[in-house]
């Protein structure tokens, strides 16, 4: 069994010791021996990569009607949905060639270690040091290797966070499931693969988006977590439903030195793009104390 195939099977969500070794040896660029080029699918770019991830791996059961997890499943490719930093988007149709069974996915792929990674990222690790001091001191020298090391962290806990929310029911995209530093995600848009706009794109019904959005930081809040980067850059706008993304900096707001500050600068950046776009009831000062209050952090 390769070794590739071993590291998946162990579906653990952290970083340890017996990592070390397949991350600094696996090229960035896997050869056809393990990418499995050597036996492709008959249509399509691959095949579903739906067996590589073990239970851990995939998202809350029971897993939705529209997803398809067939083993004859193959992945077709339809370009880049975003681009950033850190992370590139891209669509992806999963579906079972001569048949109907098909559903639309956003693939999250982290960046390889060439290029600059997660340009805000030193307060967001606070608390994310391995057991292994190798593994930290790599990452304290954003080595190649350290750069890896903080891609996989950064998948995974924006995985992580993606299943506790869904759970919670805070409206965040359903995560099918995490292979390496790709993450795949429910695709939120039209089903002939248009994306839905994100909020700053949006005019009409802020009202209620804009109480969609308060009772979900609420739901955070009362978890003691802060998305902590939210914007209207990185909230969705499906059919009037708020959808929120990009959680990989998710925040413990107890735990972390400064966590009320990451609630307060949430609450500051939403409700300050509200009340420019003339919605009454979007106060900062009123919404980080709501947070705080939700969060235990005020006596």
């Amino acid at each position: 069994m390769p070794k590739h195939s071993q590291h998946r099977r162990r579906g653990k969500h952290a970083l340890d010791a017996d990592d070390l070794e397949w991350l600094e040896n696996t090229p960035e660029t896997a050869p056809d021996s393990l990418s499995g080029a050597y036996d492709g699918p008959p249509e399509g770019d691959r095949w579903s990569t739906w067996d590589q991830s073990t239970p851990t791996e995939k998202g809350p059961r029971p897993y939705p009607d529209w997803l398809v997890t067939e083993l004859a499943a193959v992945d077709t490719e339809h370009g880049i949905l975003k681009t950033g930093k850190e992370a590139d988007v891209h669509l992806i149709a999963r579906g079972v060639p001569g048949t109907d069974r098909v559903c639309l996915l956003a693939a999250k792929r982290y960046r390889s270690s060439e290029h600059r990674l997660f340009h805000r990222d030193a307060g967001y690790l606070e608390g994310r040091r391995t057991r292994d001091d190798r593994m930290n001191r790599a990452m304290a020298g954003r080595t190649a290797f350290g750069k890896q090391v903080i891609a996989a962290q950064w998948a995974v806990a924006e995985f992580s966070a993606l299943c506790r929310l869904w759970e919670l029911g805070v409206p965040v995209p359903y995560p099918v499931q995490i292979v390496g530093t790709e993450i795949l995600q429910e695709f939120v848009g039209t089903a002939g693969g248009y994306a839905a706009p994100r909020l700053a794109q949006v005019s009409e019904g802020l009202g209620d988006l804009w109480e969609q959005l308060v009772a979900a930081m609420v739901t955070l809040a009362r978890e003691g977590l802060a998305h902590g980067d939210l914007s209207a850059y990185n909230l969705l706008v499906h059919d009037g439903r708020l959808v929120v993304i990009d959680l990989p900096q998710i925040v413990d707001v107890i735990a972390h030195p400064v966590g009320p500050a990451f609630l307060d600068r949430d609450a500051r950046n939403v409700a300050t793009w509200f009340a420019a776009k003339g919605v009454a009831a979007a106060d900062a000062d009123a919404l980080a104390a709501l947070l705080r209050k939700e969060a235990g952090l005020l006596s």
